[in-house]
């Protein structure tokens, strides 16, 4: 169990240099981890209701506007499942430390889903889903699959083993999991805008990834979003800000493909929530955010870039879950999800 544990501490002593550029012993290291656990563990201790979890896990943010909507989004949560307590984990290590340094808005403090799911062993809660707040199945979400693992194997060797062998875990699956998934995002976005798109472009930004890092091929995900979107009025796009050949530039040639040479672009995060990707990539404003000598740098944002292109550009800021009815298919994934029955192998198999 040491050994494990003192790998796990020299690997977070590697990532905290990396990310402060300052040396940091292990005992510090340690100290923190055994802090947060603390802090965690007695989050649940005090809230515990009931027998059975609901953990959301998001990437997270420093905004307060994507702090209210994680707020609506946990309260709708507890008023939908209220044989379950529901808790809400960051899985980036940045907007952790950015947010309790209280980067844009009041300090909060958010935790990592390896404390959550801790907290919750160490509660003996009979059955834990752990809801993916992603909007696709990539990067992000196979590090969700990954605290799963670490989880059900007891990889700090300190959870009851007896108890692990037993415990149901659930897994909710990101927003646009599969196909059937994205005909029914399709159909509430369209429900939205179809007055917009009867009028002009309507332009979804996704996030997307590097092709090195497209876990479980998930960028055609914003392909078949824009496919079915097209099905109800070809002025709807999907564009993002890191899947190659799905820029802005690439968005623009699509649109002058279909003829569509000006008029309106409205824009619309299609993230979860609106931070820094929305409120800058997509919808900033002056000359930070525009350099005429190389237009499609990826410092330019959608505002400018479709600007200078010679369209009347409306920026819509509001992330997906402040969307009541994107909210509700988060939702019915928790009500439906995968059971997983093959994560569990026993640290110790000779007993």
């Amino acid at each position: 169990m040491m050994k494990i544990k003192s790998l796990l501490i020299a690997m977070m002593a590697i990532v905290a240099s990396a990310m402060t550029f300052t040396s940091c012993s292990d005992d510090e290291v340690e100290n923190n981890y055994t802090a947060y656990q603390s802090a965690v563990d007695a989050q649940v201790k005090a809230q515990k209701k009931n027998v059975k979890a609901i953990l959301l896990v998001a990437f997270g943010s420093t905004w307060q506007q994507a702090y209210d909507a994680f707020d609506i989004t946990l309260a709708e949560y507890k008023a939908t499942f209220p044989g379950y307590d529901v808790y809400l984990s960051f899985s980036s290590a940045i907007c952790i430390n950015r947010a309790a340094a209280a980067e844009n808005t009041t300090a909060r403090n958010f935790y990592a889903p390896n404390f959550w799911l801790h907290a919750l062993g160490s509660a003996q809660y009979s059955e834990i889903i752990i809801q993916s707040m992603q909007v696709i199945p990539g990067e992000e979400y196979s590090r969700v699959i990954n605290y799963i693992k670490d989880f059900a194997n007891n990889s700090l060797g300190d959870l009851n083993d007896k108890y692990l062998s037993k415990v149901t875990l659930k897994l909710g699956t990101p927003l646009l999991n599969n196909i059937d998934d994205v005909a029914n995002a399709a159909r509430v976005l369209n429900s939205l805008y179809s007055a917009q798109a009867a009028k002009g472009v309507v332009a979804f930004m996704g996030h997307g990834n590097p092709d090195s890092y497209d876990t479980y091929k998930a960028n055609v995900r914003y392909t078949q979003l824009e496919e079915a979107l097209q099905s109800y009025s070809p002025n709807y796009f999907v564009g993002t800000v890191d899947m190659p050949d799905n820029y802005k530039q690439d968005v623009l040639d699509r649109m002058k493909e279909a003829g569509i040479n000006s008029g309106t672009v409205n824009t619309y995060p299609l993230m979860s929530i609106a931070g820094d990707h929305a409120h800058n990539d997509m919808a900033g404003e002056g000359e930070e955010y525009w350099d005429a000598s190389e237009e499609e740098s990826e410092d330019n944002s959608w505002f400018e870039y479709f600007t200078h292109k010679g369209y009347n550009v409306k920026s819509n800021v509001k992330g997906l879950l402040e969307i009541s009815q994107i909210r509700q298919l988060w939702i019915n994934h928790t009500k439906n999800p995968v059971e997983l029955e093959d994560y569990y192998h026993s640290m110790y198999p000779e007993e």
